[in-house]
């Protein structure tokens, strides 16, 4: 028997201590490691990246307990702050960022771009400075800058940190001194993104999606009248939410993005009735973060309506925020594999 629920019926609350305690990997890069790491062949930058972050890892926490002077100097000798892993989607950037994680010495953090700047807001920039400052490594998922805002404020506290001597540690489909290009007039911010750009080394991983390789083409969407026998026949024992797209997307804007993780908890499955191509740009970055969430957790989708290829509209897929919608179709592609014909994702 499958339970059913309302993605739309949920109104989670984050406390502030939720939000610091939920600064680790996701369930899916709970156990990788870079032995786990499968480098492509036929891509040797992805062989010489993992070589690239263990040195990395070793420097984290390298100069405890040697004193302000001795820190100074070994800051200078170790190079820059911070490592960035530049690449596409899918070519597991997240999977090292991780594993890095987790070879380091605590205490430390993982979290999202978006989760960050959520963090500076429920705590004010300085506690969040004051928070971070003791740890020894800060990694940053999807890095990316979407308003003069979020320039300037993670420009301060990338480099706020880098002065305390935390180490730090990125990933993004954007090198780091073209952040924001293309989503407003970077120009006017070139001092913030140079500071940021000064704080890391950047790692280049080329490669394709590798949710794509050698797997067959994302499966149709099934028919509306389909989804409940195809969700018992998928699902049995296990709860679900079952909610119309455009209720969902609708809810979704009374929802921060913050609190999407505790939004879909103790969801095994999602089905979603008459997916719709989204049209509003705001609308469209609060679903990629949930698809991001849905992602972490491994949760399968099945879902009637437009294919997710169709998600986004024309203009959006070839506009400043293109590699965001194009991350959230591939991870929502591969969940619906997993839905419907159990591909793992």
């Amino acid at each position: 028997m499958v339970q059913i629920e309302q993605l739309a019926a949920r109104t989670p609350a984050v406390s502030v201590d939720e939000i610091l305690k939920g600064f680790y990997p996701s369930p899916r890069f709970g156990e990788v490691s870079f032995n786990s790491y499968r480098p492509d062949p036929n891509q040797p930058s992805q062989a010489a990246a993992v070589k690239a972050l263990e040195a990395f890892g070793a420097t984290v926490g390298a100069g405890d307990g040697d004193g302000l002077f001795k820190r100074l100097f070994s800051k200078k000798v170790n190079g820059r702050a911070g490592i960035y892993l530049d690449g596409g989607f899918g070519v597991g950037k997240t999977h090292l960022l991780a594993s890095l994680w987790h070879s380091a010495p605590g205490p430390k953090a993982f979290g999202t771009f978006v989760e960050y700047t959520n963090l500076v807001g429920a705590l004010s920039f300085r506690k969040t400075v004051e928070a971070l400052s003791s740890y020894k490594l800060v990694c940053i998922d999807e890095f990316e800058l979407d308003d003069p805002g979020d320039t300037v404020l993670m420009s301060r506290l990338m480099r706020e940190l880098a002065d305390a001597g935390v180490k730090l540690a990125a990933t993004s489909n954007t090198l780091p001194g073209s952040l924001g290009e293309g989503r407003f007039a970077a120009v006017d911010f070139q001092r913030e993104i140079q500071v940021l750009a000064d704080q890391f080394d950047v790692v280049r991983i080329d490669g394709e999606d590798f949710r794509h390789r050698g797997l067959p083409a994302a499966p149709a969407p099934l028919k509306t009248e389909d989804l409940k026998r195809q969700m018992h026949a998928e699902f049995d024992g296990q709860t679900v939410a079952m909610d119309d797209f455009r209720g969902l997307i609708d809810h979704l804007a009374g929802v921060h993005p913050s609190r999407y993780r505790k939004l879909i908890a103790g969801i095994d499955a999602v089905v979603w009735r008459d997916v719709e191509t989204i049209t509003e740009q705001a609308v469209a970055l609060r679903f990629v973060v949930l698809a991001d969430r849905l992602y972490d957790k491994d949760v399968p989708i099945l879902a009637s309506g437009v294919p997710f290829d169709k998600l986004f509209s024309e203009e959006m897929m070839t506009g400043g925020y293109m590699k965001k919608y194009f991350r959230a179709v591939s991870r929502l592609t591969a969940l619906a594999r997993e839905g419907q014909i159990h591909e793992p994702s």
